[in-house]
């Protein structure tokens, strides 16, 4: 009976995500351009992009990931709320910055960015091929993790592959239509759901299983004290370095990860932004409730061992709550799978419909159409990869966070300093990323304590700057770079840029 209530109250779910998703174009029509799919045509205010972009940060990895690693280690899984809210401090002043050169050159994404920037069109598509890379592991997780959390909740009602398919169907169905827009419309329904259940959870569980956090507490300082300090339990070396390291590449690397990015385009203007940074953090707080949850499933269901760890927090959920509250939970769990895979795909399909297929002459006055090609491209590639071949993307995943670190001197020195050159920055990135790679494959990460990604960062800016101090002197930058500075730091002010023409 529970079974059929759950499965239930999540099939109407996902029938209301889809309609709210298309719904969010209605009025529109379909002639909107690439813009106007891509980054919403630059309308969203305040309350959308704050929707969207905490959407992004609270993936399947908040109710599975964030959970089992509470379950496994502990302490160490507090560097996603550290990180992020810092990252969020940096977009403080890099949104801005970000959102103004875009808006000013009509630009859509980050390979439109550091293309314009450099004159250099190949960058651009190079770009968006080692982006695309390291995004596609991050589809796959999303799909597996709404796999998990469908076929848990169902009691098994629903099987892993065809919660597979509903994951990509429910997701392509809306982003291909309705792009960026749709994403933050659906936002809208998941952040009621997330913040409902979460809240509710957050008081059920140890009234229910310990009468109180009093109990809780006591006992996981009586019995599991080594999960509540550094380097927390059975970790394998994730202490006080490695916690801080992480964070400084994270804060740094999410500002200018591409579905960011796409948040940032999506924005009326740059003030938004600024007051999006703002409250972003608070959201961060919900983070808590799955990493305790998981640490109190350690008494509750003990001996969870590999990915069976994951589903801590789920197996309390399931146990003791009736069938539609499981429904419910499930539903908010899978849009935190729906919201960012489809900004993922968004941005994927942006990048290869503008500078992949785009800069081809004969196909670039149908961008959009291919961009929404290359959407339902990824997802199906995705997918495939997750029935026939999951462990090569999830060996992929591995470097995902590392390798995008890499662009951080490319975007983010880029725009500050008239002087790097093309050269600089392209060796800069390929020696990054090969020693990231050499790093994180080779299991030397963290290496001595220090993550591996900020070790690679550090050699990317030193031969940046090393090869545009000594190498070739490019052409004069384009001349109205020099006011990236001034909004930077929040000098200019955005009406002065939505008057300008684009």
């Amino acid at each position: 009976m529970n079974a059929t209530v759950a499965t239930s109250v999540f099939g109407v779910f996902m029938v209301l995500t889809v309609a709210l998703g298309l719904l969010a174009v209605r009025g529109r029509g379909s002639g909107g351009g690439l813009a106007d799919w891509s980054v919403g045509g630059r309308s969203l205010g305040t309350f959308f992009i704050w929707l969207l972009m905490a959407g992004e940060s609270y993936t399947s990895f908040s109710y599975l990931g964030a959970a089992g690693w509470g379950y496994n280690y502990g302490a160490p899984v507090l560097y996603v709320i550290a990180y992020l809210s810092c990252g969020y401090a940096v977009g403080y002043v890099v949104g801005p910055m970000l959102w103004s050169y875009a808006r000013r050159h009509g630009l859509v994404s980050i390979t439109d960015l550091v293309a314009h920037r450099f004159a250099s069109p190949w960058l651009g598509a190079a770009v968006a091929v080692l982006a695309t890379v390291c995004l596609l592991p991050y589809i796959q997780l999303q799909i597996t993790g709404m796999g998990v959390v469908v076929t848990t909740v169902s009691h098994g009602v629903i099987s892993l592959n065809w919660a597979y398919f509903i994951a990509f169907l429910v997701t392509t169905g809306f982003v291909v239509v309705s792009g960026l827009r749709g994403s933050a419309w659906v936002s809208v329904l998941k952040d009621v759901l997330v913040i409902g259940t979460l809240g509710f959870l957050a008081v059920y569980v140890p009234v229910h299983y310990f009468g109180g956090y009093g109990e809780l507490f006591g006992r996981l300082v009586q019995h599991k004290s080594q999960w509540l300090t550094f380097p927390g339990h059975a970790s394998g070396g994730l202490g006080q370095t490695w916690f801080i390291t992480t964070t400084v590449l994270n804060s740094l690397t999410v500002v200018i990860f591409p579905t960011t990015v796409a948040g940032y385009l999506g924005a009326r203007d740059a003030e938004v932004l600024r007051r999006n940074a703002i409250w972003l953090p608070c959201y961060q707080v919900l983070l808590f409730v799955p990493v305790l949850l998981g640490m109190a499933a350690l008494f509750v269901v003990p001996g969870l061992t590999g990915a069976g760890s994951n589903l801590a927090l789920f197996k309390l959920v399931v146990d003791s709550l009736p069938g539609w509250l499981v429904g419910l939970v499930g539903v908010a769990a899978a849009l935190s799978s729906i919201v960012p895979m489809a900004v993922f795909m968004l941005v994927i399909g942006t990048m290869w419909g503008r500078s992949v297929l785009g800069a081809v002459p004969r196909l670039a006055n149908r961008q959009k159409l291919w961009s929404q090609l290359v959407v339902v491209l990824a997802g199906v590639s995705a997918l495939l990869m997750t029935y026939e071949a999951p462990n090569t993307l999830v060996r992929l995943s591995l470097i995902s966070y590392e390798g995008m670190a890499q662009l951080v001197p490319m975007v983010l020195l880029g725009l500050l300093w008239r002087r790097l050159t093309l050269v600089g920055a392209v060796s800069g990135l390929v020696a990054g990323f090969t020693v990231a790679c050499l790093l994180v494959f080779s299991d030397q990460d963290p290496l001595c304590g220090v993550n591996a990604g900020l070790l690679a960062l550090g050699v990317n800016v030193l031969v940046t700057l090393t090869v545009t101090y000594l190498g070739p002197r490019s052409a004069d930058p384009r001349p109205d770079e020099e006011v990236l500075a001034e909004e930077a730091l929040g000098e200019g002010r955005p009406e002065r840029v939505v008057g300008e023409a684009v």
